[in-house]
């Protein structure tokens, strides 16, 4: 690894760690001070192989514009410890990924599989979606308001209504919804033990790799039987497209197929829950902001802007180098690996006025949160489109919302957002 400057080792042990992430403010303290003493160093904790920690937005962009140059495939896409990536490797044959979706590829395989259901997701067509998903998006306002003037806005609204709309998208049936909501918070949750499969805390490296390939398992077995139906009866869903697409003329080989399922069926619901979650609890933390946008609900999509900003549901993705580079002015060493720290990019205090700061009607806001250049989310404008939604259809009968308790992050250093959310509110 090209040498360069190093990150104070408890300041290392802290952006990996699971329960920073969860607590908030030492992984926001961190990252500042990284900022400002060590924009872009090698971080050497124990246990992990050396990154470079990529904070500042500007870097971040030019890594993740570059993909030829920063691969995601080579190594593991997300961060690892030296043991764990042993482990999955002999149990894969010697690649680093449990799954090899569209977030392990580089091109020409990525843009080949994105291509597959891309057309799903642009925005001429989920305009198609938009009455149903607001049926859907009543739906659930009704069932909040129904329980009197308290809930949990994250277990009862947004861990819920997403997860309604990707298993439509996909055509799982509403009975099948629990399961992989469960399995999607095992996979995303694996170190918290109130979501993980085992319900421990600090497990082992053997039994968190075990228990995360066993929830992946899990979905394979349930794609599997999808796959089986969609090739027999076809219908005009995603799960369909993906049990009968081709690339280059061949049907997708099985791995991908089913990593293309597990990726659009967690990733498709999670990071919208934590995003919808957070920005409640924003609001409830901010009664001027509340007041600001019920009063002018033309402010809509600027405030979900400011939530995906804010909520930074994926902490960071891993990148490693296929060429010497240089970023930033540090050289960087063919086969260095690279994690791009998202959280701290959309805090970057030389790009965001007042970061820190809440702001329902921010503007400009030009955040990393979806990623940037050939691996942009590809259900950024669904994602959007229904937290806008769900906020045209709830905010307007609410008039006070406050926090009812003490809310609660999960535990996790790659996706992280609200598990509870609790509130209490007043109709109009």
């Amino acid at each position: 690894m090209t040498t360069g400057p190093k990150i104070d080792a408890s300041i290392a042990e802290t952006i990996i760690s699971p329960k920073a992430y969860a607590q908030g403010t030492p992984i926001d303290d961190a990252f500042r001070e990284l900022r400002k003493s060590t924009p872009l160093g090698i971080a050497e904790p124990k246990g992990y192989e050396p990154f470079w920690a990529v904070t500042r937005f500007d870097d971040i962009q030019f890594v993740e514009r570059n993909n030829e140059l920063f691969h995601n495939g080579d190594k593991s896409a997300v961060l690892t410890t030296i043991d764990a990536d042993k482990m999955v490797r002999e149990m894969m044959g010697g690649s680093p990924h449990l799954v090899r979706s569209l977030v392990q590829m580089d091109n020409p395989d990525h843009m080949a599989y994105r291509r597959l259901t891309q057309s799903w997701f642009l925005p001429q067509n989920i305009k198609n979606l938009e009455p149903r998903i607001r049926e859907i998006a009543r739906e659930f306002v009704d069932l909040m308001l129904a329980k009197g003037d308290t809930c949990d806005f994250a277990r009862d609204v947004a861990f819920l209504y997403p997860l309604r709309v990707i298993m439509e998208i996909l055509g799982v049936p509403q009975s099948d919804e629990p399961k992989m909501l469960k399995l999607t918070q095992e996979l995303f949750g694996a170190a918290d033990p109130e979501m993980n499969r085992s319900g421990k805390a600090d497990q082992d490296v053997e039994a968190g790799v075990g228990a995360i390939s066993e929830t992946v398992a899990e979905f394979i077995e349930y794609f599997n039987a999808i796959t089986e139906d969609r090739r027999a009866n076809p219908r005009d869903d995603v799960s369909s497209v993906i049990a009968n697409g081709q690339i280059n003329g061949q049907p997708l080989d099985h791995f991908a197929a089913m990593s293309y399922y597990i990726i659009a069926a967690t990733a498709g619901h999670d990071t919208t829950s934590h995003t919808s979650a957070a920005a409640f609890w924003a609001l409830c933390e901010a009664p001027d902001q509340f007041a600001k946008l019920k009063n002018d609900m033309s402010l809509v999509d600027s405030y979900v802007e400011e939530s995906i900003r804010w909520t930074t549901a994926v902490k960071h993705f891993m990148r490693t180098a296929t060429d010497d580079a240089e970023v930033a002015g540090q050289k960087i060493a063919k086969g260095d690996w690279l994690m791009l720290c998202y959280q701290s990019g959309n805090r970057d205090e030389t790009h965001f006025d007042e970061p820190f700061k809440f702001k329902v009607d921010r503007s400009p806001n030009k955040h990393v949160a979806f990623g940037y250049g050939a691996h942009v989310c590809l259900g950024q404008h669904l994602a959007r489109m229904e937290m806008r939604i769900l906020w045209e259809e709830l905010l307007p009968k609410l008039k006070s919302i406050e926090l009812a308790g003490t809310p609660k992050r999960m535990e996790s250093a790659f996706v992280c957002g609200p598990k509870s959310v609790p509130v209490r509110f007043t109709l109009n």
